[in-house]
């Protein structure tokens, strides 16, 4: 049973609440975590849902963000049992013809990456490796961004960081207004290059035609590439060292108690409601883990509300980006690649286009997942039993993937039963005809997890896991909204910390560090901020 009173609560366990939870109670708030579910993680999930001993990641996946997140080091995760591998190569795509793949390894082998690139290009080969190792001289003040309170940059800011790093290679100021199609199509020549990184830059969910991010693609995207780690056992270790971290501090984790409502006195919150109908008590502030819209039309309500913030919350947008089907496939024996003859590599790649021959169909997959219609059967695939044996029986693999779909209103119940009834299937030719041993017999069982289900399982609207569309408009210091950008609401003592708030979704739980020290800011608590790391 859950005390009368905390100093604060925080609605929601998700990675992001999690961190925040455990910084709280480190800095002597007494602190309450309410999940609806009986587990702590959110998307930070792994799962059996087919077989015994068959382990797949339902949402988050690879770890780009581990050697910076300031939680690991803070907390100790590590002492608490995450365990990471990091795969030499890294992205990769194979073709249905067999001819040569395109492997690009993690940063520390880009000669690898420089000869499976100039197998079509060297001009591509060259490009890549100067962008790659110029976008990792960023790393110290994209992870300072990404680890603060956002705020609005001066004008030609973006600009400038673009002439100082890449000006050498042509690029200008002028990039940062273009697409990410744009940028691609300008500085790579190679049909089988353009097609790899159109699919690696919808990973992150920047929309490919969206201009005005043509820096976030050349610093952001780039920096990220390639630098992939595996959570050994499942991304759910991280959500575990991240619970036990919060026990070790002296957090109430309290699963299976849904928040029905924030309790709001005189323009303050001050509580909670769960359900049963017991309150809650919380001193100093409450914090919300959950969605824009479900934090401040449903929890707190439009009558503790102004105008324009219920406004600002109807019309924020979720999907199309970062709107995911997750197959999974319970295999005999891992995809074996005609492509391979050139390449073995590509039989060991952490992740992998399939059924994607060139830069056309890629964009017309992208385009029509994001205008609303099903795309043609492809994905981009992991196998992790490759390299972490816990995630499969011996002797045999778990493989899964994301696929790009529309968001989850954009068909019907019944529409979404057939999609997970054949889709997989036809991927699977697909699949087959670019690893011919990819065949029904190889399959033991197989299950599609679509947005639909995302919705109602995670309370991720619209399959959306980041809760909120990347866009222009709801990027950085707008994001969900101008007014709300600095974690805070108009609420008294009422803070976000959700991926609905900057930078989005991802496991990096920046939303929740970025909360803290919000919390930090107007409670004078210490700091966070350790000063050789810089944020």
């Amino acid at each position: 049973m859950p005390a009368n009173s905390y100093d604060a609560i925080v609605i929601g366990a998700g990675h992001n609440g999690l961190c925040l939870a455990a910084y709280l109670q480190r800095a002597g708030l007494s602190t309450a975590v309410f999940e609806r579910r009986h587990e702590e993680g959110g998307g930070i999930n792994t799962e059996e849902p087919l077989l015994p001993g068959y382990r797949f990641n339902l949402h988050a996946q690879y770890m780009e963000f581990f050697d910076i997140m300031p939680m690991i080091t803070d907390f100790g995760l590590e002492d608490l049992g995450l365990r990471t591998v990091m795969p030499e190569a890294q992205a990769g795509i194979a073709f249905a013809d067999g001819r040569p793949p395109i492997v690009l390894h993690r940063p520390d082998l880009i000669d690898r990456s420089h000869a499976s690139i100039a197998r079509y290009s060297k001009r591509d080969a060259d490009m890549y490796v100067e962008l790659k190792q110029r976008a990792a001289m960023l790393e110290p003040v994209l992870a300072s961004g990404l680890y603060s309170i956002p705020s609005v940059s001066e004008p030609g800011t973006q600009e400038l960081m673009l002439e100082t790093v890449f000006g050498d290679l042509g690029i200008t100021g002028n990039f940062a207004l273009k697409s990410p199609t744009n940028v691609i199509d300008e500085l790579f020549e190679s049909p089988e290059m353009r097609a790899l990184l159109y699919r690696t830059t919808v990973e992150w969910g920047y929309p490919i035609d969206e201009a005005g991010t043509g820096a976030v693609f050349l610093s952001f995207i780039f920096w990220t590439l390639a630098n992939w780690k595996l959570c050994l056992g499942g991304t759910h270790t991280l959500a575990k060292a991240m619970t036990q971290a919060c026990y070790r501090e002296g957090v109430d984790l309290i699963e299976n108690t849904a928040v029905e409502s924030v309790v709001v006195e005189d323009g303050r919150a001050v509580g909670v409601e769960v359900r049963g109908g017991r309150t809650v008590r919380a001193e100093r502030l409450v914090a919300s883990n959950a969605d824009l819209r479900q934090t401040l039309l449903d929890l707190v309500g439009r009558d503790h509300l102004s105008p324009q913030w219920v406004r600002r919350a109807e019309n924020y947008r979720y999907g199309p980006s970062h709107v995911l089907g997750t197959p999974m496939f319970c295999l005999h024996d891992p995809p074996a690649y005609t492509s391979a003859r050139w390449d073995p590599e590509i039989d060991r790649c952490f992740y992998t286009m399939v059924g994607f021959d060139g830069p056309e169909d890629t964009l017309r997959y992208i385009r029509d997942a994001f205008m609303g219609r099903l795309p043609a059967p492809a994905a981009g695939t992991w196998v992790n039993s490759l390299w972490d044996r816990a995630q499969a029986p011996a002797g045999r693999h778990a493989a899964t993937g994301w696929y790009f779909f529309p968001p989850a209103s954009a068909l019907s119940a019944q529409e979404w039963e057939e999609v997970r009834a054949t889709y997989n299937d036809r991927f699977l030719a697909n699949w087959a005809a670019a690893a011919p041993n990819m065949t029904a017999d190889n399959v033991i069982a197989h299950r599609l997890y679509t947005p639909d289900q995302m919705e109602r399982k995670n309370l991720m609207r619209e399959g959306d896991f980041s809760n909120g569309e990347f866009a222009l408009d709801q990027l950085g210091a707008n994001r969900p909204f101008p007014e709300a950008s600095n974690y805070r609401t108009e609420v008294e003592g009422l803070y976000l910390c959700g991926p609905s708030s900057f930078p989005g979704g991802g496991a990096h739980a920046a939303c929740g560090y970025n909360a803290f020290k919000a919390v930090a800011e107007d409670l004078a608590l210490p700091s966070p901020t350790v000063p050789e790391r810089g944020y």
